[in-house]
């Protein structure tokens, strides 16, 4: 489920560089990384 999350996160953010919509899709990116760090210290 979080890497299904974490897949459309970074595909919402390449799609936003693509045609450049704004800021928000990056902080959607930032938001999937900060998940992704999390769930890899938490499996540690």
């Amino acid at each position: 489920m979080l890497w299904t999350i974490i897949g459309i996160l970074l595909l919402a953010w390449l799609v936003g560089t693509i045609f450049d919509i704004g800021s928000f899709i990056h902080a959607l990116l930032v938001v999937a990384l900060i998940i992704l760090i999390v769930k890899l210290i938490r499996r540690s």
